[in-house]
């Protein structure tokens, strides 16, 4: 991958879309989504989706791409953001890439080899073993073939931990052993914006689905499960939110589904840092700091200067 874009990532809430705005203030960028629930149309509150005035502001790429009735692998966004990487540059434009899907990250900073192609039987038959044993156990299964990706997943990852035992499966190969290894001086600059105060992210986080709540995420979810053609199983349907309010939908309680939805969130936020801690070329900006927009701006200007005296 060229490292002529700049990259900034983050767990959930910790201020990408406010620092990625302020970064299209100042240069002319155009924004690429690492974002593996933003691809999907008609689910907007959930996904926190950045809105159409600030989409408006400055161009999008790579959301509302798909039907949540559909997939969406890190290698098909390998594929569709370097195309968009080389467009933009190509516009006289900077690549500014913003998500907190860390995998997608590290596919295209390191790349991935072919993986085997989605098997609907195959995952049709790991969804009926996992209603019948549970997704621990599955895990359990997943740590017996494949030790490195179970360790690095938690045993309620459904989606991923499928896809592992998927590949395991068809391939006879464990999931991890199709990673590249990274090739030297070939990362772009990745900008990380990490709380000092984990409490002040999780405050944060509650914040947020609160007011996600308050917007009608339960009848965006009912507004899903009335189309008929969606399930709990598609990996749209397990993002963090949507799961929990699929679920107290099902159950006709929702009395418990902020609580869920915010311990859901928590774990997702961890996760993502523990997948940030691995990328040892990242840029630390403490998202919690009074001026963590002033140093993300301070540090994209310098990048941008630097980009120029290459030139």
């Amino acid at each position: 991958m060229s490292p002529a874009c700049l990259c900034l990532a983050g767990p959930t809430a910790s201020g990408k879309t406010a620092a990625a705005l302020a970064i299209a203030r100042v240069l002319p960028v155009e924004i690429v989504s690492v974002d593996s629930a933003l691809v999907y149309r008609g689910m907007d509150i959930g996904t926190a989706k950045p809105s159409a005035q600030e989409r408006a502001q400055v161009p999008h790429h790579l959301i509302d791409i798909i039907e949540p009735t559909q997939a969406y692998s890190a290698a098909q966004f390998v594929a569709d953001a370097t195309r968009l990487i080389e467009d933009i540059r190509a516009r006289g434009r900077v690549p500014l890439l913003v998500g907190g899907t860390m995998l997608y990250f590290k596919a295209l900073f390191e790349g991935l080899d072919a993986m085997p192609a989605s098997d609907p039987a195959v995952r049709a038959a790991l969804d009926a073993e996992a209603t019948r044993i549970g997704w621990p156990a599955m895990h359990a299964e997943l740590a017996r073939v494949d030790p490195v990706s179970a360790a690095r997943l938690p045993p309620g990852d459904a989606q991923r931990i499928q896809r592992a035992l998927e590949v395991w499966r068809v391939s006879g190969r464990p999931l991890s052993s199709f990673h590249r290894e990274k090739q030297p001086g070939d990362s772009p600059t990745l900008l990380s914006l990490e709380p000092q105060d984990r409490a002040w992210l999780h405050q944060r986080i509650a914040q947020r689905f609160d007011a996600m709540l308050a917007a009608g995420l339960v009848d965006e979810v009912k507004r899903l499960r009335e189309r008929g053609d969606l399930y709990p199983g598609l990996p749209s349907m397990r993002c963090v939110g949507y799961r929990q309010a699929w679920e107290a939908l099902a159950s006709n309680d929702l009395a418990g589904l902020r609580d869920k939805g915010i311990a859901a969130t928590r774990q997702l936020a961890k996760r993502q840092l523990t997948w940030l801690r691995s990328m040892a070329q990242r840029e630390v900006i403490s998202c919690d700091a009074q001026d963590a927009i002033a140093r993300v701006l301070q540090r994209a200007r310098a990048w941008a200067d630097d980009g120029e005296r290459a030139a």
